[in-house]
């Protein structure tokens, strides 16, 4: 992996080689977050737009050399990524915008964004000689991480609060993972899952925690160019929960501005449910990273749930660094956009997912997306995640008996 040349501290710039640590910057405990740090010069020299043009591989793998991983590094079977970015004119036209996308990621594996993360975790894991891998989750992470790993026999144990939806819960004991209902907060599973991971020396694939999991996550952000011929959107709208993801795009696009591929950034807009918005008093209060202190939650988007975000320096920066801005929208709000997406797009996500769009519209009202922009929303979540709460935005169908008359009288 002569293109990696180390990690970088996000709190005070410390580097350290990639032998020398193994998840956070020992000088901040488990606050210290790093940044994989890459040769661009080394990456370029061996791989190009055209060479990835001609790549036959249709999966987030075909970015491999753009990742911390060895060239002949095995990879996990499961179809990971290069999904599908669907022009959405009937949402566009909704909100009074030319040109709006939706970037699907409900069609991975286990049907969320997190497989990309996890698998990347395991690759990491099985490279490290892990016996078990561990992550603390709201739900999509573990499910990702459990299906990841039993794709290559890697027995996983789960963390999970145990207010987690249901269907949540039954992907993570259907691919056979050991799983631990914590009568708790996420950030308590999260806490636990350190404390047990230090203890029993399981490989932890924990967001904001591992260094690797935003290197996975990266990977929509160089699809979504790659998909509009490097063309780069004006403006990405994200779900934010832990701040991960919004911290993984902003590394993506940074990688392909660094490499020459792209000549700008989009601004990245980072969406929060009102109940669980801590990212959002953060920057309209101006405050940095380290001076943010966990506040009471609760939202019906259990995947963007998070008291004290893990990933929260990342996620900052994303957004100043690009000139975005963070929004929160109610939980009415996302429910409503849950059809509204469906029947404009033919896509079904989950209440998170379903939160960049709400945050879109509420973006376009506030002045901060022109009509010319090019816009694109990134989905999450499938709605299958949590039938529970897309079914509460539509009315229950009536009921007639199997004749004519009877439909009739009813239509």
């Amino acid at each position: 992996m002569d293109h990696v040349t180390g990690f970088r501290c996000m709190l005070c710039g410390a580097e350290y080689g990639l032998d020398e640590v193994d998840y956070v910057c020992p000088l901040h405990g488990d606050d210290g977050i790093l940044d994989v740090v890459y040769d661009y010069d080394a990456i370029g020299a061996r791989l190009s737009r055209e060479a990835l043009a001609a790549c036959p591989e249709r999966t987030m793998w075909r970015y491999k050399a753009l990742l911390p991983v060895a060239p002949d590094a095995v990879v996990p079977p499961l179809r990971v990524g290069w999904t599908p970015l669907y022009p959405a004119p009937r949402l566009a036209e909704k909100v009074g915008l030319e040109t709006v996308w939706v970037k699907d990621d409900g069609v991975n594996p286990t049907a969320s964004f997190k497989d990309r993360a996890s698998a990347l975790a395991v690759v990491k894991a099985q490279a490290a000689g892990a016996e078990v891998i561990t992550t603390a989750s709201t739900g999509n992470a573990a499910a990702a991480l459990a299906g990841l790993a039993a794709s290559v026999g890697l027995p996983a144990v789960i963390f999970v609060p145990r207010s987690a939806p249901p269907a949540k819960i039954a992907q993570h004991l259907i691919y056979g993972a050991r799983v631990f209902l914590v009568d708790g907060s996420y950030d308590d599973a999260f806490e636990l899952t350190l404390k047990v991971a230090r203890e029993v020396h399981w490989y932890n694939r924990n967001t904001a925690y591992n260094p690797f999991m935003t290197e996975g996550k990266k990977t929509a952000a160089y699809e979504i160019c790659e998909q509009l011929d490097w063309q780069v959107p004006d403006v990405v709208f994200v779900p934010v929960g832990d701040g991960c993801i919004i911290g993984g795009m902003h590394k993506g696009f940074k990688d392909l501005l660094a490499l020459g591929w792209t000549d700008r950034m989009p601004r990245l807009m980072g969406i929060q449910a009102e109940g669980s918005s801590p990212l959002v008093q953060a920057f309209d209060r101006g405050l940095a990273a380290e001076d943010m202190v966990p506040v009471a939650v609760h939202t019906v988007a259990d995947s963007i749930c998070a008291s004290l975000p893990r990933d929260r320096v990342k996620a900052l920066a994303a957004v100043r660094q690009t000139g975005g801005a963070f929004l929160a929208v109610s939980d009415a709000e996302i429910l409503g956009a849950i059809p509204i997406i469906a029947q404009a797009t033919g896509v079904f996500c989950e209440p998170a997912a379903a939160a960049s769009y709400a945050g879109l519209v509420s973006a376009v009202d506030k002045g901060m997306v022109s009509a010319g922009e090019r816009v694109v929303l990134l989905l999450t979540g499938s709605g299958l995640k949590d039938v529970g709460s897309a079914m509460k935005t539509v009315a229950a169908p009536p009921v007639v008996a199997p004749t004519l008359d009877a439909l009739r009288a009813v239509l």
